[in-house]
């Protein structure tokens, strides 16, 4: 029997780690979550064991420790690839604590790259944001534009990582990386087995609407509708997470067959629809059935106006492509958060 190759994911008990370690192992391979579980809980493994009947091994591990990510590396010398996702990532939160977030976002990501240098191994996937293309010029965002300057910490340390990972892989190293470009990563697994669940208050809009659908929260705030959108509130590009973590599955892939053209490539991972929140507030209510109470309040620092994807390049090169309709995708958010409540 041949052993398929094994993944080190950093973060993997978090929200899109944990729906990749799922893919991952449906696709055949074999996983290895590092997570510190700053922001998830262990209980992620048994839900992941329940979809894929094979439980990944877990070292509960900071990635800035790194004398004991060092030790991981060891203990698994046979690690084929390595997608990081382990960082702090509230746009909010970063603009309050800029020094976690540099900390924390960059430091993790050194120590990893540094590990991998030292062992030869050379795949690399770093979860990214669309963050960094701030405010675009151009909508749908393609690739090839330009690079703003961020509109928070967060979204900086992106960008940063980013460029070490290019600084890297143009030093004479061997590293070869896939930087996805994630856009709004919604819902849930359709087994409601895994899901968003985050500690204390939710910084993303999503639990936060299924928390206040099941009374946990009195009413959910709309920051800023004087947008220059058509209702005045932001426009995102809202992901579904299972779909999102398949494109991780088409990048590992990608890389250990030997596919990519350059050492470094970046692909946005988004449907191509820019939906307001005003507009998934509404999507949400038709699709429970469950009424949503809400207000708007002023803007929050760090947000961005609109932004969605041109995902063509992903589409075409990796072969991903976004499948899960909308509504379907704010049902199983739901179905999640009533599971939880249970």
């Amino acid at each position: 029997m041949t052993t398929m190759p094994l993944i080190l994911v950093t973060g993997g008990a978090g929200y899109i780690g944990s729906h990749t370690v799922t893919v991952l192992q449906q696709a055949g391979f074999e996983t290895i979550i590092v997570d510190d579980l700053s922001n998830s809980t262990v209980d992620v493994l048994d839900g992941i064991a329940r979809i894929t009947g094979v439980r990944p091994h877990f070292e509960q591990v900071d990635c800035c420790n790194e004398p004991a990510l060092a030790d991981v590396f060891d203990r698994y010398p046979a690690i084929a690839a390595v997608i990081h996702f382990a960082a702090s990532k509230s746009v909010g939160e970063s603009v309050g604590q800029p020094l976690k977030y540099y900390y924390n976002n960059l430091q993790s990501l050194i120590h990893v790259l540094d590990e991998m240098m030292h062992r030869g191994i050379a795949h690399f996937v770093f979860s990214s944001s669309c963050t960094i293309y701030g405010q675009p010029d151009k909508l749908p965002v393609a690739e090839d534009e330009p690079v703003k300057p961020a509109m928070s910490p967060y979204g900086n340390t992106k960008q940063i990582g980013e460029e070490i990972i290019r600084d890297v892989a143009a030093s004479g190293s061997a590293l070869q990386s896939i930087l996805l470009r994630y856009f709004n990563p919604i819902g849930a697994h359709p087994s409601a087995e895994i899901g968003e669940l985050p500690v204390g208050v939710p910084q993303n809009l999503v639990p936060f609407i299924t928390q206040t659908a099941a009374g946990v929260r009195k009413e959910l705030n709309v920051f800023g509708n004087d947008y220059n959108t058509p209702d005045g509130s932001c426009i995102r590009d809202y992901i579904n997470v299972v779909d999102l973590a398949r494109a991780h599955v088409k990048a590992v892939n990608y890389l250990l067959e030997g596919k990519n053209t350059q050492p470094v490539e970046a692909f946005n991972i988004g449907t191509g629809r820019g939906l307001s929140v005003l507009e998934l507030i509404r999507l949400f209510q038709q699709a429970t059935g469950v009424v949503l109470p809400y207000k708007i309040v002023g803007r929050r620092a760090g947000d961005i106006e609109q932004v969605w994807a041109n995902p063509q390049k992903a589409n075409n090169v990796l072969g991903w492509q976004a499948t899960e309709t909308i509504e379907d995708t704010l049902r199983s958010a739901w179905n999640w958060e009533l599971k939880i409540r249970n």
